[in-house]
């Protein structure tokens, strides 16, 4: 008879967000696979609690993959954890929860916090409806289809971003959606120093140009605003919007299409306008 996976949520920042459940299942369960063994030894410390762990991670490849998943198979139970947060969103850990599940091994969750729930929870934007997004590819081209093709999403947008790579993403951001875009910067949830400030992106972008971003961020991005049935924004305005997107590298015809979209012209006509301005220069 095989054993379980259990799915064991972790704090995202402060330790005392821990569940007696979660504290009874790390000290139950024959092992646990670690995102960072290093990370959980430290909590698993903290609350005195001595369970073996293995090493689980995104360079652990198919082979430890089908060593843990032998192992829950012959009968052992097994515990992932991340390093911080519900284990298996935009995590490695996915991995082991869909072997499990063609094998047809029992997952069981351990629910804990959850970093793009919380943020969401006190960002300020429309919690209603909502998209997860994650983190964005490192690749330039990548990166930018990925978010050219959230330009007329309307839905509440969660990113994840490392301290190292915010400047990057919001200079993307503010290319793909305007500079006036309503963002919720979230960083440090739990801890000590915890921020989370309403903003724009235009605003986001020029405060960490001059002060360097420290800590793991979580960006709340407000969808585009739903149409209307009439334009408030004048063609020059919206000519404005689509040379200031070329000027930050986005082809034409791409900046065209954005502000289309968020202003209600049609694409033609503001590419047709846009190209004679060029030639009257």
């Amino acid at each position: 008879m095989s054993g379980t996976l259990y799915v064991i949520g972790t704090p995202i920042g402060n330790l005392e967000d821990m569940t007696l459940r979660q504290l009874r299942m790390l000290q139950e369960v024959d092992f646990i696979a670690a995102e960072d063994t290093r990370v959980t030894r430290k909590l698993l410390s903290h609350y005195d609690i001595h369970t073996p762990m293995v090493s689980y991670h995104d360079h652990s490849g198919q082979l430890v993959t089908q060593q843990l998943l032998q192992r829950i198979a012959a009968g052992e139970t097994c515990g992932i954890v991340t390093d911080a947060g519900m284990p298996c969103i935009s995590d490695p850990g996915e991995i082991l929860v869909r072997c499990c599940k063609e094998q047809g091994i029992p997952v069981t969750a351990v629910p804990g916090p959850s970093a793009a729930i919380t943020a969401l929870a006190i960002s300020g934007q429309e919690t209603g409806r909502f998209t997860f997004e994650g983190f964005l590819s490192v690749t330039k081209k990548q990166r930018m289809e990925h978010l050219h093709s959230l330009q007329t999403e309307h839905r509440t947008m969660i990113f994840y971003e490392a301290p190292h790579k915010l400047l990057r993403t919001l200079t993307d951001l503010v290319a793909c959606f305007g500079g006036e875009r309503p963002v919720s910067i979230c960083r440090e949830l739990t801890k000590l120093h915890e921020e989370v400030w309403k903003t724009t992106l235009a605003e986001a972008l020029h405060r960490y140009e001059q002060q360097p971003p420290k800590g793991e961020f979580v960006l709340i991005v407000a969808g585009m605003p739903e149409s209307t049935d009439e334009t408030t924004l004048s063609m020059e305005d919206a000519l404005q919007q689509v040379q200031e997107r070329v000027a930050q590298g986005e082809r034409l015809t791409d900046a065209c299409k954005a502000v289309a979209a968020a202003t209600g012209y049609r694409k033609q006509d503001l590419y047709q306008q846009a190209i004679q301005e060029r030639e009257s220069e």
